[in-house]
């Protein structure tokens, strides 16, 4: 079984392959532990489904990991350690973008903060209440477009030093925030392909990228995407049914998670 310091090693080398350390880190170790598929942090889903109009905005995303609790994964791989967790949010059902969405904590950059690092911090505590003095940054990794909504959002990957108590400050933004063990993120039994139709605009045409059921939730869009990344880079990932799909068109966040169908 890895420990807590060969994940955190292994998410410095991550960055420092694909992205760009965080303030005061220089060379790391293991980056060679690192697969390669030949598409770095490309991604193998269509994140524009349907394109909109003007400049993006500017946003960031908090990937925060950490031992957050004592409670370890159900699941048990030796590729990541048991009581390695990510921290999540459920954004509210009344809000106009993404409603209801698993998301990471952040948001849309504001013209004082110093850099997309800054960003991710402050959104993370304005929506968590976590206290930023306990998250070591380790860097941040190339930002992806998410024209859906106009955005370019920037994931800062961070290791919760210090963990402090974390809640829902603002009801009208997020109805949870809530941990998930990384390692039931990697459990085959929890991945599934979730599959919508596009918007009328685009055509007659279906999307499908990767998901998570975990914590009784349905993790999908962006943030799964990203979550599959990653584990794909670490090679913590492992095969599982790509042929598991939850048809998620026209589903109501705040109503029962879809039926599997093959």
């Amino acid at each position: 079984m890895m420990q807590i310091d060969g994940a955190l090693a292994d998410l410095r080398a991550l960055v420092a392959r694909y992205g760009a350390l965080g303030p005061g880190l220089g060379p790391v170790g293991r980056p060679d532990r690192l697969p390669d598929d030949g598409r770095g942090w490309e991604f193998g889903v269509d994140l524009t489904p349907t394109p909109a109009a003007g400049t993006p905005s500017e946003s960031a995303v908090l990937v925060l990991f950490g031992a957050l609790d004592r409670r370890h994964s159900h699941f048990h791989t030796d590729a990541v350690p048991e009581d390695l967790d990510l921290l999540l949010t459920q954004r509210s059902l009344t809000l106009r973008k993404h409603p209801g969405q698993v998301a990471f904590p952040g948001g849309r950059k504001d013209p004082e903060d110093a850099d997309h690092v800054a960003t991710a911090l402050r959104e993370a505590q304005e929506e968590t209440g976590l206290d930023p003095a306990g998250v070591r940054v380790l860097g941040s990794l190339p930002p992806a477009p998410l024209t859906v909504t106009n955005f370019r959002v920037t994931p800062v990957v961070g290791w919760w030093d210090r963990p402090s108590d974390v809640f829902v400050v603002d009801e009208g933004e997020a109805t949870r925030v809530f941990r998930v063990p990384v390692a039931d993120l990697v459990d085959p039994a929890n991945r599934i392909t979730t599959s919508r139709s596009a918007e009328p605009s685009v055509g007659a045409r279906r999307f499908r990228s990767p998901g998570f059921l975990v914590s009784e939730t349905l993790v999908w869009g962006f943030t799964a995407i990203v979550i599959d990344r990653i584990l794909d880079l670490l090679g913590w990932a492992q095969d599982w049914d790509r042929d598991r799909v939850i048809d998620i068109s026209g589903w109501d966040a705040s109503q029962p998670v879809p039926v599997l169908r093959h």
